[in-house]
């Protein structure tokens, strides 16, 4: 019996360390291990996954994706170096491919086509003429994947071969489709994805960034809305060879809307669905609403695509999960407009005081104080002159020690006047923790924002090699409790082509940070925001020879 439980102790302590599942300890959870001197060994992941959003529906779009894993040493420098208990060391490798199709879900039936093209006919519909177009269709396609080895879906876009050093690809027009990817062995610990997109003109004219997310099955994203104004998508991917099933819920000022379509929609296997939020409620046109999204069965990748008109459009990613306290850092000296959206999903409705973290320490803005948040419903607040010319994180705390509901929150920015306006998103995120990396940074244009809302920290930034070559650069700052550094990080000595940045806390109190990207155009102030979130490049691990030395005894 002792064997057999040896045995699977060793498969499981194997299994963690190949999967890079994470063991999370809580207050307390450190005295079982104590007793029995089996510390948990924090070891790094063997495997990750990310998924990008189909990222524009424009002709004129220009997308650059750039993949990065930073350089390591000690244990996590040579995760594939050697095989896990019972298995095989995993290759080095790191691939981005093409989702197997992607569509657009609204809750109304397409209309019929009646301008002479062929639409969605049925094969009864379809005449000889249009068979034998399709076949010969099907047959260059073969011919394409003949030639080139292999078919289009798994023709990877962006590979990384070696930890330190940055990949980029790029993708024009509207045709470019969700990437699902997947990093193993070296590559795995820290692996980031930047998705940057420029579209110059038309409705949806902006910059748009996104950090590719991991998949998970339940997101929350304050910030969105269904006014006649906006056109705000949440994009589904599913990364797995089954199809999941998501739902979809909506709160508004006053509620939840009601909807239409929103339980149980399918994702196939390996795909990505774009879902127009305005077509999921017969309720009215509603300004700022918060989107719960579910899966009921697998796992997706969830992010919103929001385009405002006159302002602009960006990548809206989801909010921290629920807390009494958050962050939301990154907000630009010369922001024009600020406003703050937060939903409490609890029984208990939240009050809490709105701070400002910036240069010199942490103040209470005059235009407003606090935010009153009623269960089930979104509110919001128009911080104008939030800055004053000063950048920094927005921090909101419970207005009552006694009363710490939790919330989700994120904010709206915007810069520029006029018709030169552009729109920005920042949800609330925790904190880089060991370490965090927002790849994608370019010679000029890049701000970086460090926030310590409690005790001052020491921070040490490095810049990677440029996806074309260059020199990395290191330097460490200190961040003063209660106040927010925003400054141009290190550039690569000889840079070419775009580079990483990973931020790594020394010592100090918990850091929050974001890059702002800002790549003017036509005069238009074009800019993006991300957030850096740990990367949990490791995981505990139960120390197996420990446990197996108590088993015996």
């Amino acid at each position: 019996m002792n064997r057999s439980t040896l045995s699977l102790l060793a498969a499981a302590t194997a299994l963690a360390a190949l999967t890079g599942v994470a063991a999370v300890t809580a207050p307390g959870a450190d005295e079982p291990a104590a007793a029995t001197g089996a510390a948990p060994v924090r070891l790094p992941v063997e495997r990750s996954s990310l998924l990008c959003p189909a990222p524009s529906t424009s002709e004129v779009a220009e997308t650059t994706y750039t993949s990065y894993t930073p350089a390591t040493t000690g244990d996590a420098a040579e995760p594939g170096s050697k095989a896990p208990a019972g298995g095989e060391a995993l290759p080095d490798r790191a691939e981005l491919k093409p989702s197997a199709a992607t569509g657009d879900t609204t809750a109304t039936p397409p209309e019929k086509d009646d301008g002479g093209t062929d639409g969605d006919k049925t094969d009864e519909d379809k005449t000889d003429e249009d068979k034998k177009d399709e076949d010969k269709t099907n047959e260059d396609k073969k011919d394409e994947e003949k030639a080139d080895g292999e078919p289009a879906a798994d023709k990877p876009v962006l590979t990384a071969t070696a930890p330190g050093t940055p990949v980029a690809a790029e993708a024009d027009g509207a045709d470019a489709p969700a990437l699902i990817g997947a990093a193993s062995g070296k590559l795995a610990p820290g692996w980031t994805t930047q998705q940057t997109t420029l579209v110059p003109a038309g409705g949806a004219r902006g910059l748009l960034g996104v950090a590719c997310t991991p998949p998970d099955t339940d997101f929350w994203f304050p910030g969105t809305s269904t006014a006649e104004n906006r056109r705000d998508y949440v994009h589904l991917t599913n990364p797995d060879d089954t199809a999941a099933v998501v739902d979809i819920e909506l709160y508004g000022p006053e509620g939840a809307l009601k909807s239409q379509l929103t339980d149980g929609i399918p994702v196939p296997a390996r795909s990505s669905v774009p879902v127009l939020l305005s077509t999921l409620t017969a309720d009215p046109a509603t300004s700022d609403v918060t989107v719960h999204v579910t899966t009921r069965s697998g796992r997706v990748g969830a992010v919103v695509r929001s385009a405002v008109d006159q302002l602009g459009s960006d990548w809206l990613p989801a909010s921290a999960d629920p807390a009494p306290s958050l962050v939301l850092p990154g907000i630009p000296a010369d922001a024009t407009s600020v406003q703050l959206m937060a939903y409490a999903p609890g029984e208990e409705d939240a009050e809490l005081k709105i701070q400002l973290a910036g240069s010199t320490g942490t103040i209470t803005p005059a235009v407003q104080q606090t935010i009153r948040v009623k269960s089930g419903m979104t509110a919001s607040a128009d911080l104008k002159g939030l800055t004053s010319g000063e950048a920094g994180a927005l921090l909101l705390t419970p207005a009552q020690a006694s009363r710490a509901t939790p919330v989700v929150a994120a904010l709206r920015v915007v810069r520029g006047s006029g018709e030169k306006q552009e729109v920005a998103f920042i949800p609330a995120t925790g904190p880089v923790g060991e370490r965090a990396t927002v790849a994608d940074n370019r010679a000029k244009g890049s701000t970086l924002s460090l926030t310590a809302p409690g005790k001052a920290a020491e921070v040490r930034v490095t810049a990677s090699p440029g996806t074309g070559g260059g020199t990395p650069a290191t330097k460490t700052y200190t961040v003063k409790a209660g106040t927010t550094l925003a400054f141009t990080p290190p550039v690569p000595a000889g840079l070419k082509g775009g580079y990483a940045l990973t931020v790594e806390t020394l010592s100090g109190g918990p850091v929050h940070a974001a890059r702002m990207l800002a790549l003017p155009e036509d005069g238009i102030a074009m800019f993006t925001i991300q957030t850096l979130t740990d990367d949990r490049a490791r995981v505990a691990v139960p120390n197996a020879e420990q446990d197996l030395a108590v088993l015996e005894d």
